[in-house]
């Protein structure tokens, strides 16, 4: 049986805010050390078991140790296709667990221990490639979903929507979106710094003063070819030689959903208003199509990938053919207990799903 897990899901428990402490929120999430969250408040007292809890204090080397995420940058040279997808609350931790702090800039580089998954997976990719002794080919492509339009950070001028499409070959795509080659981790972290930080929509409100309003996909295509290589006395230089091993393409995903929120909470009316609800609604087909994929084989019913423009783009990460990681991103605050305990529970299922890499 070549089956997988989807994940197995990670927690992430993110410290008490400062606002949080100073107006009283007690800590009501609890990681007890062995793959357990104790969730202890008023009325309500549960315990949910996962292989990997990262507590309040886990720096961001230890996540993506202890996360598998370099598991997945392997599996993603050898020619899988893999995602990672931070769930969670708005101002629950997801961007930095991917990004790092959102105060970095070209001028002013965030300190190195405080990079994010996605920085360190690029510095993986390039040390893979060297030690492997790979030819290998990295470009990337960045799209951004935002009230139900997708649209490509990476095309110069204002972002406009894009077709989606679907075939049989390819699956559901994006028709036209810009796709950049880049070969150092500078390129990268610019693209990324210039996109994701400037060009991503985002706003302030009262749950989150630098609130994301979309969903952001980063897919990096990776193609490698084994080389084999003789050296020569002069001039000292590596001939490559022709390969009998076949070249491989996979992707790596990076998935950072806007957060999970109450309209009434966030203070948002007019357009945050439509921006939350059209969150909501495709985050509920996400938790849908979730729920539908951990049923048994056998009972499955039709699986609603076309409910949202967010599940036809994951279709293939959720029950198709590649590898899966989520990051739950949660908050200990006694203010944040429902949509703490909504997504321990969404984790939960996500457990159950499998996928035939």
């Amino acid at each position: 049986d070549t089956s997988v897990s989807l994940s197995p899901p990670a927690i992430r428990v993110r410290p008490l805010t400062c606002t949080e402490t100073q107006r009283g929120d007690r800590r009501v999430v609890h990681s007890l050390g062995d793959g357990t969250v104790h969730v202890n408040a008023a009325r309500h007292d549960a315990t949910f078991g996962f292989s990997t809890v990262f507590d309040a204090g886990a720096s961001q080397e230890t996540v993506f140790e202890g996360s598998g995420m370099r598991q997945l940058v392997e599996l993603a040279i050898d020619g899988f296709s893999c995602t990672v997808f931070a769930f969670g609350q708005t101002g629950s931790g997801k961007t930095y667990t991917l990004m790092g702090p959102l105060t970095q800039s070209e001028t002013r580089p965030v300190a190195p221990g405080l990079l994010g998954l996605m920085q360190r997976s690029f510095a993986c990719l390039l040390e893979q490639s060297r030690s492997r002794g790979s030819d290998l080919a990295l470009s990337a492509s960045y799209l951004e979903i935002y009230n139900e339009q997708v649209r490509d950070l990476l095309s110069p001028g204002p972002p406009s929507a894009l077709p989606l499409r679907w075939s049989k070959t390819r699956g559901f795509y994006v028709e036209n979106q810009l796709s950049v080659d880049f070969e150092s981790l500078e390129a990268i972290a610019d693209l990324l710094l210039q996109a994701g930080s400037q060009r991503r929509r985002t706003s302030a409100h009262a749950l989150n003063r630098h609130s994301s309003r979309s969903h952001a996909l980063l897919t990096i295509q990776v193609r490698s070819r084994a080389m084999r290589g003789a050296r020569v006395s002069l001039p000292p230089t590596w001939v490559p030689q022709p390969s009998t091993c076949p070249s491989k393409q996979g992707t790596l995903c990076f998935v950072d959903l806007a957060g999970s929120e109450r309209v009434k909470e966030t203070g948002s009316s007019g357009e945050l208003s439509v921006e939350a609800n059209n969150i909501n609604r495709s985050l509920l087909a996400l938790g849908h199509c979730i729920s539908l994929l951990a049923k048994p084989q056998g009972k499955r019913t039709h699986i609603p990938y076309r409910d949202s423009k967010l599940t036809r783009l994951l279709a293939r990460s959720l029950g198709g053919s590649g590898i899966t990681l989520m990051v739950a991103c949660v908050s200990p605050s006694s203010r944040c207990l429902s949509e703490t305990l909504s997504t321990l529970h969404y984790a939960s299922r996500a457990r159950k799903v499998t996928t035939r890499p």
